[in-house]
């Protein structure tokens, strides 16, 4: 008669167990689609910011995001007053590189300045892009020699 106690108990027990991981989970089907959705979101952000200059789509417009359900502009245009920190991180490493610089700036020198490795064939052409978008938002701006340098 004990032994059917004892594994009477343990059923018991089990169900308890099982009964309140069902509650756990029963609220995790929407938090998980919910989180997959913001990490394609962050997904596609990275890839539109560390894509090559030849697969960037040319656009006269600013190119945005959809983050939380609003469109995000992802290089802003420069505006008085407005600091560096809404750029995204990637773009706040080159403003300061090309800030610490001092100058006009190569973008090979600001490859350098950023740890690139950039002796690889096709290694500068993103980095190149994205200086130009700085430029084209007011972040920078281009000399007719191709230097950057920031903007007056």
């Amino acid at each position: 008669m004990t032994e059917i106690n004892e594994v009477a108990e343990r059923v018991a027990a089990r169900r308890a167990e099982l009964d309140e991981e069902e509650k756990l989970l029963a609220g995790r089907p929407d938090a998980v689609r919910a989180e997959r959705e913001e990490l394609a979101v962050a997904m596609r952000v990275w890839e539109r910011m560390h894509a090559p200059l030849d697969t960037e789509r040319p656009s006269t417009q600013a190119e945005t995001a959809q983050v939380g359900g609003c469109g995000a502009l992802l290089v802003p245009h420069w505006k008085a007053g407005a600091g560096e920190a809404i750029l995204p991180p990637d773009y706040q490493r080159l403003m300061k590189t090309v800030r610490d610089a001092g100058g006009p700036v190569r973008v090979k020198d600001v490859g350098v300045g950023l740890d690139f490795e950039v002796e690889v064939k096709g290694r500068l052409e993103p980095l190149r892009g994205k200086l130009s978008k700085l430029a084209g938002r007011g972040w920078l701006r281009k000399r007719p020699d191709g230097r950057f340098q920031t903007a007056p």
